[in-house]
Parts: structure tokens; sequence; C-alpha cells
């Protein structure tokens, strides 16, 4: 009789529920799980660095972009000149969007290596290598050298040294080379199609020295970069030490 009497309050029960389940015309959603969750905020976080690594470089283009046109190093023509930096309206952001993608790429490539680069990583020690990179791209606009080879091999161990303060990865060597050349492959076919000019060139239309800025400057751009990433790094380890 009990037995009897505990099965008809079950059913009645599921009747019940089925019933307002119906009533309410709805049907229950699955909760939203962690996956969605750490895609969502991994991709608010890449849009959020992008945007700092964006503002930073464009920063850094007219601050430095002025030490070269001051001194006239570079050359504009005087109907491109529209800012107070006495800079191109293109110039600042082809830098920003330049140091967004290798600030992006350094810690992806640190991922795709297996862990993130963990030498001195403290806003400190980035602020210092920001430092650096400002001072040499002012040795090449203001002090004076005898010749451009010493020069050139004056900055080319400035910058080397930079890297091996600040870095020494190989990842972060390799991709520094590779993007100077590429830089310096671009900054030539601009010159030569007659956007913008150097005063002495002396390494087909450009300053022999120009691949180790782009070297340093590089550098700069993925400390930046990866330490921004740390903290999505911290995050992610986080989550899995609660799951």
């Amino acid at each position: 009789m009990s037995l009897t009497l505990t099965a008809m309050s079950d059913s009645s029960t599921a009747a019940g529920g089925q019933q307002q389940w119906a009533g309410s015309g709805q049907t229950p959603r699955p909760p939203r799980g962690p996956y969605i969750s750490a895609i969502t905020n991994r991709t608010t976080n890449l849009l959020i660095r992008g945007a700092m690594l964006f503002s930073v470089g464009v920063f850094l283009a007219l601050v430095l972009n002025l030490l070269q046109v001051q001194r006239n190093v570079t050359l504009f023509p005087p109907d491109v000149i529209s800012s107070i930096f006495s800079s191109a309206w293109w110039v600042p952001p082809c830098c920003g969007t330049a140091s967004a993608l290798i600030g992006l790429l350094y810690p992806c490539i640190d991922s795709r290596l297996g862990e993130p680069h963990k030498f001195k990583r403290e806003w400190s020690s980035v602020m210092r290598c920001v430092a650096v990179f400002v001072g040499i791209n002012h040795a090449s606009a203001k002090v004076d050298f005898a010749n451009n080879v010493q020069l050139s091999l004056t900055l080319a161990a400035l910058s080397i040294g930079l890297w091996w303060t600040f870095d020494r990865s190989r990842s972060g060597f390799g991709l520094g080379v590779s993007i100077a050349l590429l830089a310096t492959l671009a900054t030539q076919l601009l010159v030569y199609n007659g956007v913008f000019q150097y005063t002495s060139p002396d390494f087909l239309y450009i300053r022999s020295w120009l691949p180790c800025i782009f070297f340093a400057g590089v550098i700069t751009m993925g400390n930046i970069g990866r330490q921004l990433a740390m903290y999505e790094y911290k995050f992610l380890q986080e989550k899995t030490h609660q799951d």
C-alpha cells in the first residue's frame, strides 16, 4: 500500500512539472559553461592588449619621428606634414598597427613553444627597455660620429645589448631580425617611390643603421606584449587550479 502511494506521488509530481514547463512555453537552457566564459575573456583580453599596444606604438612613433625630422634625418614632402609633431598622417597608424601585431605575436610564439617567456617579467624592466630604445633612437639622430660605419656598428651593439639585457630568447632574436629585415625592405620601397627620403642615404636609399632601430623597436614592443599577456596567463592558471 505504501509503495503504491509513493509511486502515485512521484508520478503526480512529474506530471505537475511537465504541466508547469508546458504552461510557461519555455525550454530549459544549458548553463553557460566555463569553456565559453574562458573564450570570451580571452577575446576581450586580446582586444584590450591590442588597443594598448596600438596606443603605445602611436605615441612612440610621434615622439621618435619628431627627433628624426628635427635633425633632418628624414624629410617628408611639405604637403603631408599635418601635425605639431611634424609627422605625415600615415606614420602613427602604421607604427601603431605594427606595434600591436608584434606585441600580440611574441606571446603567441611563446605559447606555441611551450610556456611564456619569464625573463625579467616586471613593469620596471619593461620601462627600462623602452627608455633604452628611445635612447638608441636619440643617438641615431643627435650623436655625431666620424662616419656612418661607426654609427651603424655602435647602434648594432646597443640593439643586441638591449636584446641580451631584456629578452635573451632565441625566438625573440629570430623574430626581431626577421621583422627588422621586412621593415627595412618596406622602407626602401617607400623611399624609392618618393613617399619620403633620407638626407644622407648610404645603403640602398636608406641609412645603414635603420635595421638596428627596427630590431630594437621589435624587441621593445615584444617585451610590452609579453608583460601584458602575463595577466591572461595568470588568470588561466588560476582557473585551472580552481577547476
